[in-house]
């Protein structure tokens, strides 16, 4: 038995509660060296020594290229749990696993057992009950449009107050609504808007004000109207929440430029030099703490307790006035966890279905324990979708190790409520990625709909829009372009996944690898099973049988190369 390889962590993904009875416990160890693992437990509180256990045969639910992840799902009768782990291997050596040691045999001491202290209510992650079961359409409002089908495509310059707000592509408030008929057609369910408040640059992310829209996108009335609009619609609306930094044009900022360390806001900043010197220029690094190293976005300090209160009556602002549905949260891993705690209570506190969206690149595993974010934009799983379908650098095992390694990373109800993403409008376009190849990027966006999360689909990717810089990638919607091959594929997955559950709410099961570039899972729930195969070799894969709900490429039963079959068998 490969000791060094087994691992289970109390109190965290590998052990939590799902509900106030339900709870889940899972167990790593090295691919192919458990042959079977039985889960004791019993009431840590019991008047009776030694505890009574209680067996289930843990399932294995998940592999990747060097472990196996065994797992239990259970009603517990009992709120304080203490247990253990009887590991069997496939040499035929047998071990207890509790306490962090390996045991041939067992105590009667209580306390040695890994615990499940106390199944708190306010310490599970409880994820808005509407997330699973979001479809999110990603709006940049600069470019999507100005009017009813159209958008000019013309900058635009307005001062207001003393400052300077640009656009550069003419998009607006009222464009967004005026198209909603079409997001509609389209079967989604979500917006989710970059920034939209008062800001310098047509991106919106260096702000001035934080209580009123861009005069460049319209007015407050606008917005609200846009998400009266959207609820009557049957649209959940999220918005970009930029709370790491402030724009530079900000009165905040400008009241520390002119009075130095006598600002009221001078501690509402990182590492201030006074006097404050702003480069003339945006390769010279400036001497206060900015997002990066951008002059224009110097970054807030948090941890200021009156700093801290502004943003949180922000937060709560928006929920209540607008009655927003949840908030995307930029630069969310550069903030103090003090700010995100408070900013969850004080959300929820108005409205408890408001979802909570961090954004962070990296493994999220931090912000997701249920006291943060209720989900984060999953870029990992763009990275290994642009790896296997793309750059085509690592095969279907690896691809598959490398997913279910990201849905182990987190719990059950957190992996269901990530923002799945090929695109944003930070990255460059994923078709541009797969070098225009269509039957790519076709592969990438069934996988997208059918795999466990929340996919995110960025505007503008059903026309088949490309672009690997800044400038290109956040182009203009094209409204004259003629509807081609992936706007019918993405209307046809959106409502594939709003048909079949399983696709929202099912479990994630791996199936044999057919061959090193064919790719197939299975989604699970309540008897219901749909396969899908993604044929990313030049060679033919057998049909299996049952009910075709979506494909590409079959021919006599054979999936041909580059083509995919949803099928519920």
């Amino acid at each position: 038995m490969i000791r060094e390889a087994i691992l289970h962590i109390p109190l965290s993904n590998y052990a939590y509660s799902i509900s106030s009875n339900t709870v889940v416990f899972r167990l790593r160890a090295k691919k192919g060296d458990i042959k079977k693992v039985i889960f004791f437990f019993g009431d840590r509180s019991c008047r009776k020594t030694p505890v009574d256990f209680f067996p289930i045969e843990m399932e294995k639910v998940a592999y990747s290229n060097e472990f196996d992840y065994f797992s239990v799902k259970f009603d517990s009768p009992f709120t304080r749990i203490c247990y253990y782990f009887s590991l069997f291997d496939k040499n035929g050596e047998s071990l207890f696993y509790y306490g962090d040691q390996f045991e041939k045999k067992l105590t009667d001491i209580r306390s040695e057992y890994f615990q499940f202290d106390y199944n708190q209510d306010g310490d599970r992650a409880i994820v808005p009950s509407w997330l699973k079961d979001a479809i999110v359409y990603n709006i940049f409002p600069d470019s999507f449009a100005t009017g009813r089908r159209n958008i000019t495509n013309k900058a635009l310059l307005i001062e207001k107050d003393g400052k300077v707000h640009k656009g550069l592509r003419g998009g607006t408030i009222n464009g967004i609504r005026e198209n909603l008929d079409y997001i509609i057609s389209l079967g989604f369910n979500t917006i989710y808007l970059n920034p939209i408040f008062s800001a310098g640059e047509y991106h919106k992310y260096d702000l001035i004000d934080y209580y009123h829209v861009d005069p460049v996108f319209g007015s407050d009335e606008d917005f609200l109207s846009l998400v009266k609009e959207c609820h009557k619609s049957g649209i959940r609306i999220i918005i970009d929440g930029v709370f790491n930094h402030i724009g530079w044009k900000s009165n905040i900022f400008q009241d520390c430029i002119k009075n130095g360390k006598k600002s009221k806001y001078w501690e509402w900043f990182n590492h201030l030099c006074d006097p404050i010197i702003i480069p003339d220029n945006y390769i010279d690094i400036p001497s206060y703490e900015c997002f990066g190293y951008e002059r224009m976005m110097p970054k807030l300090n948090l941890n200021n307790p009156e700093c801290q209160e502004y943003f949180l009556q922000v937060g709560k602002y928006w929920v209540e006035k607008y009655d927003i549905d949840g908030w995307r949260l930029d630069v969310a891993c550069e903030i103090c966890d003090d700010f995100w705690r408070n900013f969850r209570k004080r959300i929820k506190s108005v409205k408890s279905e408001c979802v909570l969206i961090g954004e962070v690149w990296e493994t999220a595993s931090h912000w997701l324990n249920g006291d943060m974010f209720d989900s984060t934009m999953n870029y990992d799983f763009r990275r290994y979708c642009e790896r296997f379908f793309c750059s085509q650098n690592i095969d279907a095992k690896e691809f598959n190790g490398r997913v279910t390694e990201m849905l182990m990373r987190y719990r059950e109800q957190i992996a269901y409520g990530q923002l799945n993403l090929l695109d944003s409008h930070d990255v460059s376009r994923f078709l541009s990625l797969c070098h225009g190849d269509n039957n790519s990027y076709i592969l990438s966006l069934v996988f997208l709909f059918t795999f466990v999360g929340v996919p995110c689909l960025f505007y503008g990717d059903e026309m088949a829009l490309e672009g690997e810089n800044e400038d290109d990638y956040r182009q203009c919607f094209p409204w004259i372009k003629e509807k081609s091959e992936l706007y019918y594929l993405v209307k046809e997955l959106v409502q594939l996944r709003k048909n079949e559950k399983a696709l929202r709410s099912g479990d994630f099961i791996e199936s044999e690898m057919l061959e090193n570039d064919v790719y197939s899972f299975e989604r699970v729930l309540d008897g219901d099973k749909i396969k899908i195969i993604l044929n990313r070799s030049n060679g033919t894969i057998r049909l299996p049988e049952g009910k075709i709900l979506s494909q590409r490429s079959i021919l006599n039963s054979l999936i041909l190369p580059m083509g995919y079959a949803v099928i519920k068998v």
